[in-house]
């Protein structure tokens, strides 16, 4: 075996960012299309994968939001809870947590050290590395159930060679085309790819374009289908409704108070929950809700003991039990300043509709995109009536904010040229009047340098 140097905890993640190619800097040309590198490393790992149970969650949108629900509620019904979610936005050890906990420095250092002469015969991507890091942990951790969400797409993602207990998939919508395909039937395809041979799988909303995909992978793989939009509505009810309220201070704390029913749901919890709190304020979360809930109906019947306060519980106090954020997060009640991690056209309708929700006089809108996808269907919904202040997230990847600005233009979007995300935001800060809003997204990665 070949002797490597050892490193602390920088050096490791300098090592990892530097070595071994990373999606979110050098975009498609890191993705494998093949989980060949994924089972060579966990076959050195003695397969950890199939040491604890777990339940897969991929989609386009909502996945982490309902990823984070499903491990809090988990956690608050007393089992040992395992997350991995991706990207990071300050922290490489956010992707993989136990009990809301990231995972210690020592363990990241210990992995790579004694993993480090594998990588160098195998070559594994960033995202294969870090997936045989969560699951070697889990399984030494002894978690009683894991929730892993899917990286990118599904039936090729370096998770999907687990079993699980149930899939869900979230929604169907335009992202990453130049890796999964170029319509939503090929998205959805590619996302089907985890459901597994008689794995009970969720489908969080019903989208006539592509439900017949999920439909027949089902059937083909004779695992019971049930789409959670069908099954459930969800609405909110009374106040504080997740818009802000520019007259009133602390909003940084508001619930979404929801409203719920159940029309299939199992005979022995025919009214699951009615009423629940929830503290990721912003109105996508009410498509999510209705996965989680019949997420935790099905494990329910496979024996797991989670009880409607349980449920209650967990769901006004998510963020502080998973660590989650950037999702349509409060920053600052004066300006009012707001951030979603929103990045293709769905998830920006989904921010629009949140922010025409909000009292304010004008919107500034801190916009920063990555170079790798086409968005002009976003540039095509965004306000005109808006001041941009166009920037390039601290990344490879990110567009450059000249070339934003022009293409920006064309769509009848105008502002002014920063040199940073932290600087973009200080200009919207300073410029916003009372009563104006600002707000921050378009990548994630724009969310993670202002959180």
């Amino acid at each position: 075996m070949d002797n490597y140097p050892t490193m602390n905890y920088a050096e490791t993640i300098q090592y990892l960012y530097s070595q071994l190619p990373l999606f979110t800097r050098d975009g498609a040309s890191a993705y494998k299309a093949d989980l060949t590198n994924t089972i060579a490393l966990l076959n050195n790992l003695d397969n950890p994968q199939h040491k604890f149970k777990c339940v897969h969650v991929g989609g386009t949108n909502g996945k982490g939001s309902t990823s984070h629900m499903l491990a809090a509620i988990l956690q608050i019904a007393g089992y040992k809870t395992g997350l991995y979610t991706s990207p990071h936005l300050k922290d490489f050890r956010e992707r993989i947590r136990i009990n809301g906990q990231m995972i210690s420095e020592q363990q990241v250092i210990d992995f790579v050290a004694t993993q480090q002469h594998h990588f160098n015969e195998i070559r594994p991507s960033f995202f294969e590395m870090t997936v045989a890091l969560a699951f070697d942990v889990f399984a030494k951790e002894q978690v009683d159930v894991a929730v892993i969400e899917v990286g990118l797409g599904g039936r090729l993602d370096s998770t999907n060679v687990i079993t699980p207990l149930l899939s869900v998939i979230t929604n169907i919508g335009w992202d990453h085309m130049n890796i999964l395909g170029d319509t939503l039937q090929l998205i959805a395809a590619e996302k089907a790819g985890i459901i597994k041979q008689g794995i009970p799988v969720i489908v969080g909303e019903y989208q006539e374009e592509v439900a017949d995909v999920f439909i027949s992978k089902a059937k083909a793989c004779k695992s019971k289908i049930t789409f959670a939009s069908e099954v459930m509505t969800s609405k909110i009810s009374g106040q504080p409704s997740g818009a802000i309220d520019q007259g009133v201070e602390g909003n940084a704390n508001e619930f979404l108070n929801i409203e719920l029913k159940s029309n299939q749901l199992t005979a022995n919890r025919q009214q699951l929950i009615s009423n629940i709190q929830l503290d990721l304020t912003g109105t996508y979360q009410l498509k999510n809700i209705k996965a989680v809930l019949c997420a935790v109906d099905e494990l329910h019947t496979q024996g797991f003991i989670i009880t409607d306060e349980h449920i209650k519980t967990a769901l006004w106090q998510v963020k502080t039990l998973t660590g989650l954020h950037g999702r349509w997060e409060v920053l600052s009640t004066n300006p009012l300043t707001i951030c979603d991690t929103g990045h293709n056209p769905e998830g920006m309708q989904e921010v629009l509709q949140n922010i025409a929700g909000v009292t304010y006089n004008k919107l500034h809108f801190v916009l920063g995109v990555v170079n790798d996808k086409d968005i002009s269907k976003i540039l095509t919904i965004l306000p005109t009536n808006a001041l941009y202040y166009f920037c390039r997230p601290d990344i490879p990847r990110g567009l450059d904010e000249k070339s934003l600005w022009l293409k920006a233009e064309g769509f009848g979007l105008h502002g002014d040229t920063y040199p940073s995300v932290k600087a973009a935001l200080a200009a919207a800060r300073q410029n916003a009047g009372h009563g104006d809003l600002v707000f921050a997204g378009g990548s994630t990665f724009v969310v993670a340098e202002v959180v």
